[in-house]
């Protein structure tokens, strides 16, 4: 597994480790570059975050030396508060383009916290915020179906409607398998939002979705109860109809996997996916974990198959430390892949190494506050 430092360039904002947050994919749509959109998370000071921020690759130089560009949006009206374990998803309409933004937990109201219960955390209002990414403005909505928050579910977006599957109720402690498919029309003036909830779903929580195809997803990992993690695997597919949802064989879980009482990753796209459970042991060795790969592929009748698990890497030794957040992927062309440095023969290039006294990134204090970059 090998670990390669990033560097931002010198107008981006500052982009804390966050855990929890909200990331979307945003593809290349209409000569809009693709990039990522990241909202919420918690900070390593155990804090809330409410920006949002986009993500997107500046330049690709050579020896596969990329350098990312983060920009903070600022949001105006309805902003969402500060939470993790929401959904970000991004939707089409009649030409336009939005986010929506739906669940999550946050900390106690300021009015109801005590010293008993203050970092005590509840769901968020099971409100809908609809973003526009072109002016920042954000619109929150109520809707009938919705009488419950939650959080760590999955959210799978076609076109203009968003599916939530699982996600956990934390004042009822239930993991409801329940789906709900979410419309949305934006039309001129206010945009109409409909709402069905259905009861075919999945009780499952903190899962990993891996693409395999068009609107075509395996779900795999995640947990069915607090104690017990779920090992089977999901296919789901979106059409104009809706949703078909069917069982997979799983992988050949490893002994490691089955027995380990936490695990968690992401997809790494075309139908493959990064999952981590930590090292067992007494002592259980510090900050150490295995890590495994798992393949999704096509049959050549188009049907999505399992492949058997792979172990990877486990020596952290020329490797910079992890941080629980999101894994992101941008990307390549072949020809840029064939010219990397990652193989064997790989040599140093003096150009490749960072200029120190460019780089940097301002920290912002709060909206008032007034930096003078010559100091």
């Amino acid at each position: 597994l090998k670990l390669r430092a990033i560097s931002f360039s010198n107008n981006s904002s500052y982009l804390p480790p966050l855990r929890c947050p909200a990331v979307a994919h945003f593809e290349p749509r209409d000569g809009s570059p693709e990039c990522y959109l990241i909202h919420g998370g918690r900070t390593p000071n155990n804090e809330l975050s409410s920006s949002l921020y986009m993500l997107s690759v500046e330049s690709r130089g050579c020896n596969r030396k990329v350098t990312l560009q983060c920009q903070e949006k600022e949001l105006v009206g309805d902003v969402p508060s500060a939470r993790y374990g929401h959904t970000l998803s991004v939707i089409h309409s009649r030409g336009k383009t939005a986010c929506v933004l739906f669940g999550g937990r946050s900390y106690m109201p300021s009015s109801e916290r005590t010293t008993e219960n203050w970092n005590s955390v509840v769901d968020c209002p099971p409100q809908v915020f609809l973003i526009d990414l072109e002016f920042g403005c954000s619109s929150a909505h109520t809707l009938p179906e919705l009488t419950d928050g939650q959080s760590f579910h999955v959210a799978l977006a076609r076109e203009d409607c968003v599916y939530f599957l699982g996600g956990h109720i934390l004042s009822s402690d239930c993991r409801p398998p329940r789906l709900i498919r979410l419309r949305v029309e934006l039309l001129l003036g206010s945009p109409v939002i409909t709402c069905t909830v259905l009861q075919e779903g999945l009780s499952i929580t903190s899962a990993i979705t891996s693409s395999v195809g068009y609107n075509e997803y395996i779900i795999f990992g995640g947990y069915q109860s607090e104690t017990q993690k779920r090992m089977e695997c999901t296919y789901i597919g979106l059409d104009d109809v809706g949703v078909h949802m069917e069982p997979r064989e799983p992988p050949q879980w490893t002994s490691e996997i089955s027995h380990s009482r936490t695990w968690f990753g992401g997809s790494l796209g075309k139908g493959s996916a990064l999952f981590a459970v930590p090292s067992e042991g007494n002592p259980t060795p510090p900050d150490a974990y295995h890590f495994y790969q798992v393949n999704f592929q096509k049959e050549p009748d188009g049907e999505a198959s399992t492949q058997g698990c792979s172990q990877e890497s486990t020596d952290f030794e020329d490797s910079a430390p992890l941080e629980d957040s999101e894994e992101l992927y941008f990307g390549r062309e072949p020809h840029e892949l064939e010219d990397s440095s990652d193989g064997e023969g790989a040599t140093y290039n003096e150009e490749d190494e960072e200029d120190e006294s460019q780089t940097g990134y301002w920290v912002k204090c709060c909206l008032s506050c007034q930096v003078d970059p010559n100091t």
